[in-house]
């Protein structure tokens, strides 16, 4: 079967790209989806304690606000529901095919387009959007004797909710925006928590606050209120991209991160565990009230020895002590830098995405390959933000796209010339360097095997919004 144009994925990016396709008159898509239901991240993290981490007002689209979120941050639930309500409000789920993963797609040079091999068939597509994100394949790190293990094990991207952990002893394997959410929420009914830190995390207040009924009928009534508090609340969250960009400006924010800990920490031995050796921002900067308390409870352990083996019965540390457990959660991230997908996608050449990048990805504006006719990715290599909403990053990828399209009514295929992109991607290198991303002295899942950030967008959204407004042809090779 044959569509003008494929979507893989249906999260933030394939239904916001869904959406605009039909509010611009393009019908002729498929949305594929691997998965029974929609949503991609917000549908597998479904974790207790689950919540978003940028503010609910500028965490949707903007073409589609929720005047009736719960709290000024909002929860899983709430944001999953949000995304099955725009689906169903803009009629996509005609479109959607789910349970239908994509298994291989490959550009076809002699009939100009793409030919896509999936759980469920075969299709071909003039353009391919891949927005499949880099937040939905879990990392599992490879622990000597983890096959050993005798009791239950499980990321907590796929959590497991028919495992009641009241009573028993959890261990839980990392200290990242997962683990900060879920394991206040799981302290309280476990026996024994023993947290494995590999690094001190940098943890802010959350300024949370439930939305007033009052506030729900304005926002209702009202459409332009909800938009004026969006403007206010980006720009506010806009502001703190200094701090990244000049890392000495950061160390306003760390004296403040720095009173939270005190505060909440008062046993000197647990507060220095807890206290990061790199500056603020390197890795990404964490909010909440309560990680820190939950830390300091009778039936908390925070460990910071290396994990030299998984027992049968345990965890052995390299200081030879066993920490005996009898569940096991990662809290461990995902493949962010080497995408799933790429190995999946093949283009001109017949080289895979994977084998092109070579362990670092690389796009023009983050959204076109060269050598991947007609091939869009949204969040792709250097679109990923430390300090906003993704949501607005994909919305200018759109938009940009929805340019692409016009040019592709009266030509075959359009690719970004190899030397702009090699220029577009020495730029980013270059502001990056100057960033604390570069300068503060971390590890970080926004490092590729190279070494090189491939993750992050080093300025702000306002700048790169404002880049992807209008398409620019003269970076592209055009076949008529």
């Amino acid at each position: 079967m044959h569509v003008r144009i494929a979507i893989v994925g249906a999260g933030f990016g394939g239904l916001g790209a869904a959406i605009r396709l039909k509010q611009r008159g393009h019908d002729d898509f498929v949305v594929f989806e691997r998965a029974a239901d929609l949503g991609g991240t917000w549908r597998d993290n479904s974790y207790p304690g689950c919540a978003c981490d940028v503010p609910s007002h500028v965490y949707s689209f903007s073409f589609a606000l929720n005047p009736t979120w719960s709290s000024t941050y909002s929860p899983q639930p709430e944001i999953w529901q949000y995304l099955r309500s725009c689906a169903d409000r803009f009629g996509l789920r005609p479109s959607i095919r789910f349970d239908t993963d994509v298994r291989l797609a490959c550009w076809d040079a002699a009939a100009g387009h793409w030919r896509i091999e999936t759980s469920r068939g075969e299709w071909t597509a003039d353009v391919l959007i891949s927005a499949g994100g880099p937040l939905n394949e879990p990392v599992v790190p490879k622990l000597a004797g983890l096959e050993t293990f005798r009791g239950e094990t499980f990321h907590s991207s796929r959590w497991n909710h028919d495992l009641d952990l009241t009573g028993r002893r959890v261990a839980v394997i990392g200290t990242g925006a997962s683990a900060i959410q879920f394991v206040p929420a799981i302290q309280p009914a476990v026996a024994r928590l023993t947290l494995f830190q590999r690094t001190a995390a940098w943890v802010m207040p959350r300024n949370e606050r439930p939305l007033r009924r009052w506030e729900h009928t304005l926002y209702k009534r009202i459409p332009g209120s909800q938009r004026l508090m969006r403007m206010i609340v980006y720009w506010a969250i806009e502001s703190t991209v200094i701090g990244f960009l000049r890392p000495p400006v950061m160390r306003l924010a760390q004296r403040i991160a720095l009173r939270n800990l005190r505060s909440a920490v008062t046993d000197p031995a647990l507060r220095a565990k807890l206290t990061p050796d790199y500056a603020m921002g390197c890795k990404r900067v964490l909010k909440s009230n309560a990680y820190y308390p939950s830390l300091t409870r009778d039936n908390v352990d925070v460990v910071t020895e290396p994990i030299a083996e998984v027992r049968p019965q345990g965890i052995v540390t390299r200081d030879g002590v066993e920490h005996e457990v009898d569940t096991i959660i990662f809290g461990t991230g995902f493949h962010v830098t080497d995408l799933p997908i790429a190995e999946r996608v093949r283009g001109r050449d017949g080289r895979s995405l994977a084998e092109v990048w070579q362990g670092s990805p690389q796009a023009y504006r983050g959204t076109t390959v060269a050598g991947f006719p007609n091939l869009f990715l949204l969040l792709g290599p250097n679109t990923g933000l430390g300090h906003n909403s993704v949501v607005l990053m994909i919305e200018a990828q759109i938009e940009y796209v929805l340019g692409a399209l016009k040019t592709l009514d009266r030509a075959r295929s359009i690719e970004p010339r190899a030397e702009a992109q090699g220029a577009f991607t020495a730029a980013v290198d270059r502001r990056m360097a100057k960033t604390v991303w570069a300068t503060g002295g971390c590890s970080s899942w926004y490092i590729d095997t190279t070494g090189r950030n491939s993750t992050l967008w080093p300025g702000s959204t306002w700048r790169f919004r404002q880049r992807m407004k209008r398409f620019d042809v003269t970076a592209y090779e055009v076949t008529a």
